[in-house]
């Protein structure tokens, strides 16, 4: 009926099986005239209005015409003219003038085409207009529909070629021309289409990000990307080698998407959330027998669908079955990350499952092809085109195939890269406003991983989550095409498959929980490393080294145990999984034959079914990795959903009234650190007027540190309210400073005044330090201001707050850390009535007495509770708690109306001296850079910078003078990248640690598993020969089963050897874990403190973590994976040159080619890797460093440039992280065009030489080749896989081998009771910080009788902390030795002398773990003891009060203790190791005068038979020494006792007299 339609249409037949039938096949002239011009054009109609809305719009920018898109307006014309000449033509002919008789009429496809034609030229120019309109630079479409339209015109092109060849001339010369000129105008549009219209602005983009100027061509082939692979092969690549990012990949732009559909989902868990808690009592009952209504389900494979359903996350009935434990731990809402992260990237997910549909169902044509290929090669009397036509279609299916499948990698790729970005950036955001108690629940290392590990997991997931459809998808098609060739025995396959499913669905959960038991190892092991990296120095000191190692060994080796468990699962579900495919064919093929003796396996059949069991065998191995992903992942879900949906701080706590005319106003307010916790504040009612300047004080542990916390609206407010009037500005007890510039750390962000600046630095004192600096105000500060004394970094924070002009200033005691004079600058500079900040609301905490009668109003603390407030004379005529406070303190002299002549240097006066050489705890060593160049004269000091290293120069702040940069001016290194190719050592490293008589077995195992898999198709092969042996014979039932057989016992030897190879490989690698992580630790405890002191710290948590991760989880899996590929690739060739020989042939360019590929690719996705890998470590820091800064970021309001910050620091890492990714589909689409072009030869070859192959040969070299795409690009991918992470061995190696200090135990020991006496001699003893260095300390020579109480004094810099070093051999002598009871202590072991000298530093640093085990970490004392020593340090009440006692947990760091309370543990520390020498190293600095006695008598009675060294800062505390050393410039001036150096008027004096110390006092003393 329609064939007859069209035979009248065309005035032709429209088909006849003639036509095909014969050597020279051709197509009747209707199907190219009706046929052959709808495809093109009917796909041009469908795109059109795409184009054509464009026109409609206001464009964007109409003005730029280029000379492109005229040529193509010009080709798109003709072409109109070309049919309007066909429509004249066939008008003539049929109403031409003078025909006598009125010939036929054309028929009315003549006049129907050129019509149809004409107005499709017309559409293409509106197009082509729209296009440029919208400032596309070309189209997708477009160019589609000319290559349609080409491919289309070459039939009728060649038909009339053919025509007019057969009769010698040209019969119809109008339409042969016609159709020549539309054909050649045709290929010149096509070409023009596919090039680039690129406007200048596009330019200008495109040479930032090549991207963005690519034409289509170039993008589906990644072609752009060329000009990266190359330079990134001729030199390794530089973060400034790396392209701009694309506004959509950029985090701001991510991250406000994400946040607008976060905001909403979170909404909607809540709501459902509180509906739950509303119901809640009424659930327990139902809960019970919904939970035994459910197990019996459990055991029917239902764990598996609850793990997808909890993917899911919405069905919440699911979640009951989960025990009651659960139950309680979900106090939050749940379900709401997954439904933000589908709504917010919802169209990527679309257009990429779009793809990869394309492309499964593409999959399934090659079996089919194959199929036709193999008949054709059994049936002789086919045509010889068949079969070159059927090689063909098979390489454009694969071409085909390969290009949906890497634009849908791209998009997939792209999108997790997208989503772990969203993540990072929500947790940053969130951990700014979070809560003290959501806060308190994970520690900075947990918060880290949240940001680090789970964000990476949810990365990980989301690139293959399309497989959640895709996998069923292929399942279903396989087996519909399965049931076609074999019937119904598929469906014993398929039980096989079926059964996998529950034994599957078991092993992920018994997977499951142990992920989750390795994940808390692995957060508690790095929470202990990270403590054990910021307490180096005092480890070192008390040579507590070995406990700690003890501690995380343990650790790890749970952590191991609970890694091998799940590695010997996850080998069992291999197992399983590698048996699956044989067992599958296997069974169906058994069956087959087994059903009927009619049933002949045929090698259509049989390599049909194979390639289609090639392809089941890819879906049925990733659901499982997937669900174990997936597994993996909801893990991270809860913890992310945890910590995002945790408390915020209470906003309304603080209020910003403006009719309260105060500038603080506390009113009634009851403030409290948890929300359930008892409050520490109680009934604060406090009224500041604007202006003045308020000092709080009150004994250690009254609340004066959370009084200004809760001003900050950092507590929970139980009741009353705070108001504010105007903006903080916050300087804490314990100053934070940032890794950035000096200049940086004070400006804060505010906008640069360089004559406030300037005198900010005057009045904060900082303008001597940055003389000594090398860099000045431009100098790199370490992370938590390593490279800065305490004074120093006080003053530094001082200083941000006076820069910042803001209207309160809470100081929380920043004169404790600087010492008296220093302070008394820096009150009347800064703090006092004349400094500054005299016109602005000041709240001063302070234990300074002497600063007291300067102020204009004084708060007092008793235990919470405000207990008095006044000006300083009414509270002391008032005699109440003050005046006692001051009474005993501060012996007044009888004439109080001299303030300043009152006794004594206060605390706060003479609070520690900013020694260059002290630092804070976190900064192990000594800031080498202030200490050396402040002992140089200007002269010197210009010839010496040359002797420091130049460091890390993060190019996110290059300063304006990077040019200039003094080399001191950096302190920390940049890290260190390897460039180049990993070097084979480093396997042969890894290889070693696995052991090698392990690895041998392992290659062994797996190269007999492959010969098995090789032996059997060839088995099958042979097998289907029969099929034509046996034509029309009964097929014996004994060779029958003689086939089956060994096909089977094939399989089984297969999936045996690959079990028992990954079990090898697991034992292997397990060893290998331990012994690189031992070696890592063992070394980085004996590293020289100077490591710790240019090494960031998150830099060494980096090897710990995903370094060692890396080693752990994921080398054994690409080492596995490399392995199996390469011996698969060098298999499928093996048999493609067994079957057609002359393929070797071939083989030889390709694999030239491949080798190229993978040499260039290699390079540069290393390198990428690599650069991904360092870009990445800042953005940890600065969140570490975020949130151990939080209270000052909130303060002064800098929320958001930390965000904007973070922001950028994450689009440093992704620019590397993209071109990764691109890299990784420029390689697959080149890869996948060579396996195509294999499969492609392997099947021309077949059609050459079918006369000589017999089937079964050409059915296995071809579903071979068809397998080898997917595995040569796995081979690439996972070579380079291995190389990348393999980076990690080298990492962890590299600090493995750092140099270590001297020796812990050496031969020569010393005697079991030394030292006995406490004697201390030093001869001319020199010591610099590094070699090349100056001296530090020039030729000490002094001796110290045993019992004598030394006092050592000198200004910023001397040299005193240096003394201590040396005695502690934190740094070696460069001269002169050091004698204790005669043994020279650079001859024994460092823990010989470390164990026998006691220190009490300057910082207090406590360790996570229970208060035991912070004093006493080797359990060598008994409880008694340790409770003898708390109370002598009068901390036993605090601790017989605690719940736990001695077990009492100490937060990380010591956070729930007060620094006093710190301090005093610390005393405790010292006198339990009752050692003969003690050095006291300005112990006393953070500590209230009450404290400050309690340790002073203390220390005089307890040591009163110890040589004990006081290093002082303040004077008062040494005048009972019985000697005092004065130090200048790393040279004793005077060592005396007190009054005679008063009485000789020399250095001491003048120290003296600037304490307010006179000769008078001190003989009174």
């Amino acid at each position: 009926m329609c064939a007859a339609v069209l035979d009248e249409y065309c005035g032709s037949i429209f088909w006849n099986s003639s036509y095909v039938e014969r050597e020279d096949p051709d197509l009747p002239v209707c199907v190219e005239q009706t046929v052959l011009v709808w495809i093109p054009l009917g796909f041009l109609w469908l795109c059109a209005p795409y184009h054509l809305v464009a026109l409609c719009r206001r464009a964007k920018n109409t003005k730029y015409i280029s000379k492109l898109y005229i040529c193509k307006q010009v080709v798109a014309s003709l072409l109109f003219l070309t049919a309007i000449a066909g429509l004249g033509v066939t008008l003539g002919e049929d109403f031409a003038a003078g025909q006598d008789p009125p010939s036929e009429k054309n028929p009315s496809v003549y006049l129907a085409n050129p019509v149809i034609y004409a107005v499709s030229w017309v559409m293409v120019l509106l197009c082509q207009e729209g296009l440029r309109r919208r400032g596309a630079i070309d189209s997708a479409t477009l160019f589609s529909f000319w290559f349609l339209v080409v491919l289309c015109d070459v039939f009728p092109l060649q038909t009339v070629i053919r025509e007019a060849l057969r009769l010698g001339m040209v019969e119809d010369v109008h339409r042969f021309c016609l159709i020549c000129i539309s054909f050649g105008l045709e290929v010149i549009a096509l070409i023009l289409s596919a090039v680039a219209d690129l406007s200048p602005q596009v330019r200008e983009i495109a040479k930032k990000n090549p991207e963005a100027g690519a034409a289509f061509l170039s993008r589906i082939t990644f072609n752009w990307f060329n000009s990266m692979v190359v330079k990134g092969y001729k030199q390794p690549l530089v973060q400034e080698d790396l392209w701009a990012l694309d506004e959509t990949d950029s985090t701001a732009y991510i991250s406000g998407h994400f946040r607008h559909f976060m905001q909403l989902e979170f909404a909607v868990a809540r709501q459902r959330y509180q509906k739950k808690l509303a119901k809640k009592p009424i659930k327990k009952s139902q809960n019970e027998s919904f939970e035994n209504g459910l197990s019996t389900g459990l055991g029917k494979g239902v764990s598996k669908d609850g793990l997808m359903m909890e993917e899911r996350g919405n069905k919440e009935g699911k979640k009951e079955k989960k025990t009651k434990k659960k139950k309680e731990e979900e106090n939050y809402p749940t379900s709401w990350l997954v439904p933000t992260i589908y709504k917010t990237f919802k169209w990527a997910l679309i257009e990429s499952a779009f793809f990869k549909l394309l492309q499964d169902l593409l999959a399934f044509a090659s079996p089919q092809l194959l199929k036709l290929m193999i008949s054709f090669t059994q049936d002789k009397s086919s045509y010889a085109w068949e079969g070159y036509l059927y090689a063909v279609l098979l390489l454009l299916v694969a071409l085909l195939q390969s290009l949906f499948l890497q634009q849908y990698f791209q998009r997939c790729f792209v999108l997790g890269m997208q989503v772990r970005t969203a993540i990072m950036a929500a947790v940053y955001k969130k951990a700014l406003v979070v809560s003290n108690d959501t806060r308190k629940e994970s520690t900075v290392g947990e918060t880290v991983n949240l940001m680090s590990a789970d964000a990476q997991r949810f990365n990980d997931v989301i690139n293959f989550i399309h497989l959640l459809w895709s996998c069923p998808l292929q399942i279903a098609l396989s087996i519909v095409f399965l049931w076609q060739e074999l019937g119904p025995s598929v469906l014993a396959g398929l039980a096989v498959m079926v059964l996998m499913g529950p034994i599957n669905g078991l092993l992920a959960s018994k997977a499951r929980n142990f992920q989750i038991d390795n994940m808390k190892f692995k957060d508690k092991r790095l929470k202990i490393m990270n403590e054990i990296l910021n307490g180096m120095k005092i480890l070192k000191l008390y040579a507590w080294e070995p406990s700690f190692q003890a501690q995380v060994e343990d650790i790890r080796g749970q952590e191991l145990n609970i890694m091998k468990k799940f590695a010997y699962l996850s080998s069992v579900s291999i197992f399983i999984f590698s048996c699956a495919p044989a067992l599958v064919s296997l069974a169906t093929f058994a069956v087959f034959v087994a059903v009927s003796s009619e049933n002949v396996l045929t090698a259509e059949k049989a390599f049909t079914s194979i390639s289609l069991f090639n392809i089941l065998r890819f879906p049925l191995s990733m659901l499982p990795m997937l669900i174990a992903g997936i597994v993996q992942t909801a893990v991270s879900r809860k913890r992310l959903e945890k910590f995002l949906g945790g408390e915020d701080l209470e906003s309304d706590v603080v209020r910003h009234d403006p009719s309260i005319s105060s500038a603080v106003n506390v009113c009634n307010g009851s403030f409290s650190w948890e929300k359930e916790g008892e409050p520490l504040l109680k009934n604060v009612s406090l009224d500041i007027k604007p202006g003045r300047l308020v000092a709080v004080v009150g004994a250690v542990g009254s609340g004066k540190s959370s009084l200004v916390s809760a001003i900050l609206g950092e507590m929970h407010s139980k009741n009353g309210f705070i108001n504010i009037q105007g903006s903080l500005a916050f300087v804490p007890q314990q100053a934070w400073i940032q890794n950035a510039t000096l200049r940086d750390n004070v400006m804060f962000g505010s906008p640069r005044d360089e004559t406030r600046l300037q005198e900010v630095i005057q009045a904060c004192a900082l303008a001597p330090d940055l003389e000594l600096l090398p860099g000045g105000d431009m100098t790199e500060i370490g992370e938590k201001g390593i490279n800065l004394s305490g004074g120093q970094k006080q003053r530094v924070s001082l200083a941000r707050a006076a820069y910042s002009q803001a209207d309160i200033y809470l100081l929380d005691d920043p004169l404790s850390a600087v010492d008296s004079h220093v302070g008394k600058h820096l009150f009347d500079k800064v703090i006092g009535p004349k400094g500054m900040l005299k016109d602005k609301t000041r709240i001063l905490v302070t234990h300074g007495v002497n600063f007291l009668p300067h102020v204009d109003e004084i708060v007092v603390l008793v235990n919470g509770v405000v207990s008095e407030v006044g000006s300083y004379n009414s509270l002391r005529a008032s005699k109440g708690a003050f005046s006692e406070f001051l009474d005993t303190y501060a012996k007044e002299q009888n004439n109080a109306t001299k303030p300043e002549r009152e006794r004594g240097p206060s605390v706060s006066e003479t609070e520690m001296i900013p020694e260059g050489d002290d630092t804070h705890p976190d900064s192990p060593l000594e800031d080498m850079v202030t200490v050396t160049l402040k002992r140089e004269n200007s002269i010197r000091r210009s010839q010496r910078n040359s002797s420091f290293r130049v460091g890390k120069n993060s190019s996110a702040r290059k300063s304006e003078h990077a040019a200039e940069t003094n080399k001191g001016q950096r302190l920390i290194e940049k890290e260190t990248m390897e460039t180049g190719q990993v070097k084979f050592s480093v396997y042969l490293q890894y290889l070693r640690a696995m052991g090698w008589g392990y690895t041998a077995m392992v290659f062994l195992l797996y190269l007999i598993q492959n010969i098995a898999f090789i032996g059997q198709n060839v088995w099958l092969s042979d097998w289907t020969n029969d099929a034509v042996e046996y034509y029309n014979k009964t097929y014996p039932t004994s060779k029958r089963d003689t086939r089956v057989g060994v096909f089977g016992a094939l399989g089984l030897v297969q999936g045996l050897f690959v079990f028992l190879g990954t079990l090898v490989l697991v034992k292997a690698s397990l060893e290998a874990s331990r012994i690189l992580h031992s070696r890592l630790l063992n070394n980085l405890l004996r590293v020289p403190m100077l490591f710790f002191d240019t090494t960031p710290i998150g830099r060494v948590v980096n090897r710990f973590a995903k370094d060692i991760f890396t080693v752990d989880e994921v080398i054994p899996q690409s080492f596995r994976a490399w392995l199996m590929c390469l011996l698969g690739v060098l298999g499928t060739l093996f048999v493609i040159c067994l079957a057609t020989p002359f393929f070797t042939v071939v083989i030889i360019p390709l694999v030239v080619v491949y080798f190229f590929v993978q040499r260039f690719y290699v390079a540069t996705s290393r390198q990428l890797r690599r650069l991904d890998s360092v870009s990445r470590s800042p953005i940890y820091s600065h969140f570490g460093e975020t949130v151990s800064g939080l209270s000052v970021i909130r303060a002064y309001g800098h929320q958001e440039r930390f965000l904007q910050h973070n922001e950028n620091t994450i689009d440093e890492n992704l620019k590397s992280v993209y071109p990764w990714i691109v890299s990784n589909r420029w390689l697959a689409i080149r890869l996948e065009f060579l396996g195509n072009l294999v499969v492609f030869f392997a099947a021309l070859l077949a059609v050459i030489s079918r006369d000589t192959l017999d089937s079964g040969l050409v059915g296995l070299s071809i579903s071979y080749a068809l397998n080898v795409t997917q595995t040569l690009n796995w081979l690439v991918r996972m070579s380079s896989e291995l190389e990348t992470n393999i980076v990690a061995v080298e990492r962890v190696s590299e600090y493995s081998v750092i140099d270590n200090e001297a020796r812990w135990v050496t031969e020569t020991r010393p005697p079991e009771k030394w030292p006995e006496e406490g004697r201390l001699l030093f001869e001319n003893y020199k010591v610099r910080y590094r070699p090349g260095l100056d001296l530090v300390l020039h030729g000490i020579s002094c001796d110290i009788g045993s019992t004598e109480k030394i006092g050592i004094v000198g200004r910023t810099g001397a040299g005193k902390s240096s003394l201590t070093n040396c005695l502690f051999r934190i740094i070696e002598a460069a001269d002169g030795r050091i004698l204790i009871d005669n043994v020279d202590i650079s001859k024994i072991g460092l823990h010989d002398l470390r164990n026998r000298l006691t220190i009490i530093p300057q910082d207090p640093v406590l360790f996570s773990g229970t208060l035991r085990m912070n004093l006493d970490p080797f359990d060598r004392f008994s409880d008694e003891d340790i409770w003898r020593v708390l109370e002598l340090s009068h901390l036993k009440e605090y601790v017989s009060g605690l719940q736990e006692g001695l077990h009492h947990e100490v937060a990380e760091g010591g956070e729930n203790l007060s620094v006093g309370q710190r301090q005093l543990l610390c005393l405790a520390r010292a006198l339990l190791r009752k050692s003969r020498i003690l050095i006291l190293d300005e112990a006393t600095a953070a500590v209230d005068l009450e404290t400050d006695d309690l340790i002073q008598t203390t220390i005089r009675k307890e040591f009163a038979h110890c040589t004990v060294l006081t290093i002082a800062h303040r004077l008062h505390s040494i005048m009972d020494s019985s000697r005092v050393m004065v130090l200048d410039s790393g040279r004793i001036v005077e060592f005396d006792s007190p009054s005679r150096l008063l009485e000789k008027q020399g250095h001491f004096y003048s120290m003296a007299k600037d304490a307010g110390i006179t000769q008078a006092e001190i003989t009174s003393l």
